[in-house]
């Protein structure tokens, strides 16, 4: 499904709900026990592989950079919204953060040992993947980890309030793992591990590891 102008509007949309989105979230993964051991894996998978740095593609307000930099790795992040950029340096001043576009990431040819995108590919179309995970391929160097979060299911849901009761004009796409897994496949990638993490009754996260 393409959704015209899906950068504006993805752009616009988390600028606008950015400092809510930041407190909602404030202090949730320390309730999350498994996210916290999925984002442990991938840290031990970057050590044992290509130890260096890492991104963290659609970072919004920093909380999974700062949690990556706690647990021993060189990460920094990278987001679309200059409103969740700010909101970021406000809360981690002391961590890298810089405003840019998953579809054309301001790095050089195998740059980072890791890269995470930790439900930031949810506002691509599907049609757009393709080239956004060929983007994570390129900045990654051989043995570099991928891992990718995301809502699982089929179809799409059009987002139009957000954090806040704030305005939004997004649409947030459902995948199953096995076609996002097929997707990295496809763009270069050898798949490690697909997992589904339920943490509400009806509520699916999925996960995939992949390696350059």
């Amino acid at each position: 499904m393409r959704v015209p102008g899906w950068l504006d509007d993805t752009r616009t949309s988390y600028d606008t709900v950015a400092a809510d989105y930041a407190d909602a979230l404030r202090g949730a993964l320390a309730g999350e026990p498994f996210q916290r051991g999925i984002l442990a894996l991938f840290a031990e998978l970057v050590r044992a592989q290509a130890n260096g740095p890492v991104c963290d593609v659609g970072c919004g307000p920093g909380r999974i950079t700062a949690h990556l930099r706690a647990i021993g790795l060189d990460a920094f992040g990278v987001d679309l919204s200059p409103g969740m950029i700010d909101v970021a340096r406000r809360d981690h001043p002391g961590l890298r953060f810089e405003v840019g576009s998953m579809a054309r990431l301001d790095l050089p040819d195998g740059a980072l040992a890791g890269l995470l995108a930790w439900f930031s590919l949810i506002h691509v179309p599907d049609d757009e993947v393709p080239g956004v995970l060929a983007e994570f391929r390129r900045v990654l160097r051989p043995g570099g980890v991928v891992l990718l979060g995301f809502q699982t299911g089929d179809g799409s849901r059009h987002k139009t309030e957000g954090y806040g009761g704030h305005p939004m004009n997004v649409y947030v796409h459902y995948r199953p793992p096995g076609r996002v897994a097929a997707w990295l496949a496809a763009a270069g990638f050898t798949v490690e591990a697909e997992l589904v993490h339920h943490p509400e009754p009806e509520v699916e996260g999925g996960f995939v590891f992949a390696h350059r």
